[in-house]
């Protein structure tokens, strides 16, 4: 068994939907005790949302929440008040994706916490930094757009399109995590904690960053490798690529045998494969031919490059042509679906995708940690149910006595709920998840 790059690290989630518990169950995988806080009786909104299975926690939910404690808590009451400071002291990492100024409004500015304990780091996820929209509300599409990437996604004749990957919410989630280690690097040589924010339209941008590159590109002339060139017409801003590569390699999507709607697969036309892709497929004459033999020549004739190579495709199923243009070092990838990406072996074996058992849903796929380590491992552990930890973080972490917890309950100050047990919840059958 190998150390946890983060144990012996508690974090106080404050988190709830997408990014914030993004950031905290990566801290989680890495090792650090995460103390989940949530509302008695109610807790985090994504438990109920998008719910596929009656009266069991969402996919929503337990996807994001992995590695867990939770504890339900009201720091609005007076001894819930005093619990939550008392957890503040205790911990190393506060996280929080609330509204602008929600722990001011409750009596926990920054300066408070600090106060409180001033080697805590106090994470923060914004929609936006400082600036005419600082205190608006932003969510996961709002982000996109308000990044560039919708501006940049999609075809030159259909609108600006948001992206599958989710990257406002999960994205800025990464980007926080990064922002909190450092700041544990930076404490353990000054001694003293410091605020973290990450505002969703900054993680956007930086994901955007070759678009921006592009933006001072545009000034100096046509960007020669989009498909808008060299018939098209150029704006003031970086157009929509479709699916023309965001780097200085010319790639497309192309169709292969099967004819379903992702059986594609992405190429790359570059220099040094040139003289191999003709061959492959069948058209050794342009390897040497000046209107085909230069990048210069053929960055005027890109479509007609991707269409040649589709009419070789076409005869191949995505894996056949993935298989044999590897062999020969052309850069290119199968489109691939949920469902087979759910279904690939290799991601089962190296833990980018985990099967998980939880009491009342059963077992269910989820994401394991992208980030592999070679000296410390990760195991995904299921998320917890509402307040399952309540009294062992009362008693292990503040010490409270069975009767402290006792009058804690009976001020309402946490909920009523209690460790459920395996054997209190039966696996449903496939049939209730109608």
């Amino acid at each position: 068994m190998t150390d946890k790059a983060l144990s012996g690290i508690r974090v106080l989630d404050m988190t709830h939907v997408q990014s914030g518990p993004t950031c905290t169950q990566l801290l989680a995988w890495f090792g650090a005790d995460v103390i989940k806080v949530e509302r008695p009786h109610v807790g985090d909104a994504t438990r109920g949302q998008l719910r596929d299975i009656p009266d069991v926690d969402s996919l929503y939910f337990t996807m994001l929440n992995h590695n867990k404690r939770s504890i339900t808590l009201n720091p609005k009451t007076p001894k819930g008040k005093e619990i939550f400071t008392r957890l503040i002291e205790e911990c190393d990492v506060l996280v929080e994706n609330f509204a602008p100024g929600a722990l001011d409004r409750m009596g926990f500015s920054w300066e408070r916490i600090q106060e409180i304990n001033p080697r805590i780091i106090y994470g923060s996820v914004k929609g936006f930094g400082p600036g005419p929209y600082q205190d608006c509300k932003v969510y996961e599409n709002v982000a996109q757009c308000a990044g560039g990437s919708a501006s940049t996604t999609g075809f030159d004749d259909g609108p600006p399109m948001v992206t599958g990957a989710q990257i406002g919410d999960s994205g800025t989630g990464l980007h926080l995590a990064l922002g909190l280690v450092t700041a544990l690097m930076h404490r353990e040589r000054s001694g003293k904690g410091q605020r973290v924010e990450c505002a969703m339209q900054d993680g956007v941008l930086n994901l955007c960053r070759v678009k921006l590159r592009d933006q001072q590109r545009l000034s100096q002339g046509p960007l020669r490798e989009y498909p808008q060139f060299p018939h098209g017409e150029f704006g003031e801003s970086v157009p929509r690529a479709g699916n023309a590569s965001g780097g200085g390699q010319p790639g497309w999507a192309v169709k292969t045998k099967g004819g379903g709607i992702d059986d594609y697969i992405y190429v790359i036309i570059q220099p040094q494969v040139w003289e191999a892709w003709m061959k492959t497929i069948g058209r050794e004459e342009l390897i040497s031919d000046p209107e085909w033999a230069t990048p210069e020549a053929r960055l005027p004739k890109l479509d007609q490059c991707f269409a040649m190579i589709e009419e070789w495709t076409l005869t191949k199923t995505k894996f056949e042509a993935m298989d044999i243009l590897n062999a020969q070092n052309i850069p290119c990838g199968p489109i691939l679906s949920l469902q087979e990406l759910a279904e690939e072996p290799s991601l089962r074996d190296n833990g980018t995708v985990v099967e998980v058992d939880h009491p009342t849903r059963g077992p269910y796929l989820t994401v394991g940690n992208p980030i592999k380590l070679s000296a410390s491992s990760t195991e995904v552990v299921r998320s917890p149910l509402l307040g399952e930890h309540t009294d062992e973080i009362l008693r292990d972490v503040l010490g409270f006595s069975d009767n402290a917890i006792a009058e804690a309950r009976a001020a309402e100050a946490i909920g009523s709920e209690h460790k459920l047990h395996e054997d209190e919840h039966p696996v449903p059958m496939p049939e209730a998840g109608a």
